[in-house]
């Protein structure tokens, strides 16, 4: 029995390419439910499991307001809700018996903690052998740090990205963000893509686990690591807002305290730079004439240009960059976002609606298809919202409900 889990309007052309996929998200936290999520946007039939006491942790972090987790509420948009202890002997039938249902599974347990439950890969295959089982974990299904719980901010350090944070010769510095847990949530939306594309190429394939460490996930984004390492002996370290692989690219502050990022990396960008400055001559020079040799004497550079932009206003050198087409932005925070025209014109924020706040912002779907205009998703569930939706349509009675409640299984 397939399970109704449209979450939105009735399915049509504009359902969205992952439209008929059902997904049982039954991670926790943040980085592989954002994957779950990333589906859904894009029209995959999601289904959240948590524990009946609602305790993932996302619950519990900030912002909250009134008592209400709106990160989770945003994070897990446009999903239904269930609960379900799958460590009990009850929730662990109830899980078999849903499973058929689903084309993904999600988890992000330690690796081993599914099978202690009894329901390793083999189970899993046996009552749904086309299932696709995603497990994201910090380090990976084996080796020697494979049993470690994984937190962004420890494979973001581990992956080298946090080295390349901070300025030269003070420490490294972490994002106010889980960058990490963000790049491992991309990951496991495009895994989960790509096989779907395999399974409906062939009717005959069999189902698959996911190995996706969130290490070598945000790893994989720093391909000239290794080969500068290994051929040029060359350790990339942090240098603050410059580059060590291009110049001019740092972010400057006006005289009315305004921050901007600036790239002007090749070489008719930098004239064109040069030109808007009022210093065509700099273009010339033979420290600057070529993106390496900027590189070389970035220091150099740097002492002509930085003192330039703290003469003027923000306002006098934006209208000079723009006329002469110079890439630069000053650096936005939310409020910024918000009221730029570029970004209200788009419609980057959209309000999902929420049954406590009536609507609440959040970020767009992302990517757009020419021609398509997706329904937009109501925010996260609460514990156990559609519990009588989902186990209903798996035909367990009413009473057979009550009991799963009354033993807290459900």
């Amino acid at each position: 029995m397939e399970l109704p889990l449209t979450t939105s309007s009735h399915a049509t052309e504009q359902s969205g390419p992952l439209s008929g996929v059902r997904i049982l998200d039954m991670a926790t936290v943040l980085a592989a439910p954002f994957g779950a999520t990333l589906c859904g946007d894009l029209g995959a039939e999601v289904v959240k499991l948590e524990l009946p006491d609602g305790s993932d942790a996302l619950r519990g972090l900030q912002p909250i307001k009134d008592g209400r987790a709106l990160w989770w509420k945003v994070a897990n948009r446009g999903k239904l809700g269930i609960t379900l202890d799958v460590r009990t002997p009850a929730g662990r039938d109830v899980f078999l018996k849903m499973l058929p249902s689903f084309d993904v599974l999600v988890e992000n347990f330690r690796t081993g903690t599914m099978a202690r439950w009894g329901l390793d890969a083999d189970t899993l295959f046996r009552h749904n052998p086309r299932l696709v089982i995603l497990r994201l974990t910090g380090f990976g299904q084996n080796g020697p740090y494979s049993s470690r719980a994984g937190f962004a901010r420890i494979f973001e350090a581990m992956s080298g990205f946090t080295n390349l944070n901070g300025f030269a010769g003070g420490p490294p510095l972490h994002c106010n963000f889980p960058v990490g847990d963000a790049v491992a949530g991309l990951f496991a939306a495009f895994s989960i893509a790509a096989e779907m594309v395999r399974l409906r190429d062939d009717p005959q394939a069999g189902g698959v686990e996911i190995d996706l460490s969130a290490t070598e996930a945000l790893f994989r984004l720093l391909d000239p690591l290794p080969v500068e390492h290994e051929q040029l002996g060359f350790v990339r370290e942090p240098v603050g807002n410059c580059a060590s692989y291009t110049a001019p690219s740092n972010m400057y502050r006006s005289e009315d305290g305004v921050y901007f990022s600036l790239v002007a990396s090749s070489n008719p960008v930098f004239r064109r730079l040069c030109i808007a400055l009022g210093h065509p001559e700099w273009s010339e020079d033979v420290r600057f004439r070529t993106n390496p040799d900027r590189v070389r004497h970035v220091n150099e550079l740097e002492a002509r240009l930085s003192p330039w932009f703290q003469e003027r206003s923000y306002d006098a050198i934006a209208k000079a960059l723009d006329a002469h087409s110079i890439p630069f932005s000053k650096v936005y925070n939310i409020a910024d976002i918000e009221s730029d025209p570029h970004f209200q014109a788009r419609h980057t924020i959209v309000r999902l609606p929420d049954h406590d706040y009536g609507s609440l912002p959040a970020p767009c779907i992302v990517p757009r298809v020419a021609g398509r205009e997706l329904p937009i998703p109501r925010t996260g569930p609460d514990v156990g919202e559609h519990n009588d939706m989902v186990y209903g349509s798996l035909g367990l009675s009413e009473d057979l409900l009550e009991e799963l409640r009354s033993k807290g299984v459900i």
